[in-house]
């Protein structure tokens, strides 16, 4: 079996074999790349999500309104108004549906080429819904991609003997490496707030497929050769759980002003796992019958070991409120608003082993840092919309060719649409956008990736659970 680093300096990258699909030869090791883990709101503010929150006194912010899944703690700040009679039992409550796509356009390069290799692919983010339960108490359903894995890479190299052996030519030969699959997460989640204090914990199924191939030809004119093959099929899922909890300060009510800490995190997870294993030769089509199949075995149990991550975030914002002594008293017209914040986020990549085996991975380390601005509510239309940047930097989780610099900045859109129909007068409609250039790697890595990221997200809310009455 070929090592799984030692060729990743001499890889060339097919662009004809793969087409428009996404291709990262960095997506072979672990589980594969991982995809966007925040909220596409977060994305815009550089990723900044941990202690991010609905606010429920500020629900003219519609931009607010969203399930934030990174952490389930949020869940509590679901919108909701309580009964007459009983505060805490809701009279109605506003429920969310967030669904989100991006589309990704990616480099890579090696230091000492000057081509490049670029692939485009389009993906589903996110699908989640928000209900309100009671005040202080939400529920939160949804289905997200984890990792993906995707690649096609080229090796064609020169094979000598020994210098003991003379050290003579003895041929070409071509390798390709390939590989698909990803993992899964559905989730039900809830979180509830004690006074300042929310928690909250996602339960979901984590699931997944993997399919890695190499392939080998040796190309000579004059002599038939056999070609190998070896391919490797696994598939996995168990139980899966992460748990949050955020603790809001309030610093100037009359400006809105708060602090907001933020925590969540997993435990490390074992995945149920079955493998099959092919190792052969063919002659024309590695797809088609093997001539001879050198090993093979079939529903092979093991385990994979999913790793612990933990996250910590603080956020700080308020009201946009013009100065003079009428201020506090026109808070009801709706000013605008702002936050900024800062996350620390801790990968445990270490702790993956997949059947019994480590990998190229290791733990890292990323900070996030960003912030929203909205001017006004009431003025021109342009501020009313919600602007948002932000950055990251850290190190890659992948080990392949040494420790990798990652970092990236990005910007983003919070766009409201109103409601002309006295038949949707409760609905809420607003389109956020994100834009990202993220970096992985540097000159003295052996491959250079970057990307810019395109997001788009639709978020919908309307009041359910509302009683009809009759005069």
């Amino acid at each position: 079996m070929l090592a799984r680093t030692a060729g990743i300096t001499a890889f060339t990258l097919s662009a004809a074999a793969v087409g428009a699909q996404g291709n990262s030869p960095y997506s072979r090791f672990g589980l594969g790349d991982i995809a966007p883990n925040t909220h596409i709101v977060n994305r815009g503010m550089g990723g900044v999500s941990i202690a991010d929150a609905n606010q429920p006194q500020d629900v003219r912010y519609s931009d607010r309104l969203r399930v934030n899944f990174s952490n389930p703690a949020s869940y509590s700040s679901f919108f909701g108004f309580g009964q007459a009679r009983n505060p805490k039992k809701l009279a109605s409550g506003r429920v969310l549906l967030d669904v989100g796509t991006y589309l990704e356009n990616k480099t890579l390069r090696e230091p000492s080429r000057a081509d490049k290799f670029t692939s485009s692919d389009l993906n589903i983010s996110y699908l989640q819904i928000g209900i309100p339960l009671r005040k202080g108490w939400g529920l939160a359903i949804g289905l997200r991609p984890l990792t993906r894995v995707s690649y096609m890479v080229e090796d064609r190299r020169r094979i000598f003997n020994p210098p003991a052996q003379g050290g003579n030519n003895i041929d070409s030969v071509y390798t390709e490496y390939s590989g698909d699959g990803g993992s899964f997460l559905p989730t039900i989640g809830t979180g509830f707030a004690i006074g300042d204090l929310s928690i909250g914990a996602n339960i979901g199924y984590l699931f997944g497929s993997r399919e890695a191939s190499t392939v080998r030809y040796f190309e000579n004119d004059t002599v038939v050769y056999y070609h190998g093959l070896q391919r490797t099929n696994s598939n996995f899922g168990k139980v899966y759980f992460d748990f949050g909890a955020q603790y809001t300060i309030q610093l100037n009510k009359a400006r809105g002003q708060f602090l907001r800490l933020g925590a969540t995190g997993n435990l490390k997870q074992n995945l149920n796992a079955t493998q099959r294993v092919t190792i052969g030769t063919f002659t024309l089509d590695p797809n088609t019958a093997l001539t001879d199949t050198v090993y093979k075995s079939s529903n092979d149990r093991g385990t994979i070991v999913y790793p612990a991550s933990y996250s910590f975030g603080v956020l700080f914002g308020g009201d946009l409120i013009k100065p003079g002594p009428e201020a506090v008293e026109k808070r009801n017209q709706r000013w605008g608003f702002w936050q900024i914040g800062a996350d620390l986020v801790m990968n445990k990549w270490s702790q993956y082993r997949y059947f019994g085996a480590s990998d190229a991975v290791a733990d890292n380390m990323i900070v996030r840092v960003g912030g929203q601005i909205r001017p006004n509510l009431t003025q021109a239309y342009l501020s009313r919309i919600t602007y948002r940047a932000g950055f990251h930097a850290g190190k890659d989780y992948i080990s392949a060719g040494g420790n990798m610099p990652l970092w990236g900045v990005s910007a983003g859109l919070g766009v409201p649409f109103g409601n002309f129909s006295n038949l949707t007068r409760n609905q809420i409609t607003t389109v956020n956008l994100a834009f990202e250039y993220n970096n992985r790697g540097n000159n003295q890595n052996p491959l250079k990736e970057n990307n810019f990221r395109l997001s788009l997200g639709l978020n919908l809310s309307d009041f359910w659970f509302v009683k009809r009455r009759y005069d």
